[in-house]
């Protein structure tokens, strides 16, 4: 019974990792499928994202996330926002491009 309790706790250990960000702090399981070379959840430019009274306009092209290949404008509220780990915007995109699942923003300023 031991062992197997000890296989458990290897292989979720092992699956958080694989949905860490680059800089090592972990997505929310829910957000992200995949690793860190397949997976949904990425760093993006912070060219993309624009801050407007309405929110965050992330503005994506081909080459910014892993998933995306045509040009993306997604609004998503202040609130949605989830605290990025690292200072970075990360966006995780879910069941497909089309489909923003998780986005991560550094704090704002005060």
């Amino acid at each position: 019974m031991r062992s197997i309790l000890v296989f458990v706790m290897i292989a979720f250990s092992l699956a958080a990792q694989a949905h860490d960000a680059p800089s090592g702090w972990a997505y929310e399981p829910y957000c992200c499928n995949g690793d860190n070379e397949t997976g949904d959840c990425q760093m993006i430019p912070p060219k993309s994202v624009a801050v407007t009274p309405q929110g965050y306009r992330v503005t994506l092209m081909p080459g910014d996330h892993r998933l995306v290949t045509h040009a993306h404008v997604f609004m998503l509220p202040m609130g949605r926002a989830m605290k990025s780990g690292d200072g970075d915007y990360h966006l995780c995109l879910f069941p497909d491009e089309n489909t923003p699942r998780c986005f991560y923003a550094p704090e704002m300023g005060y």
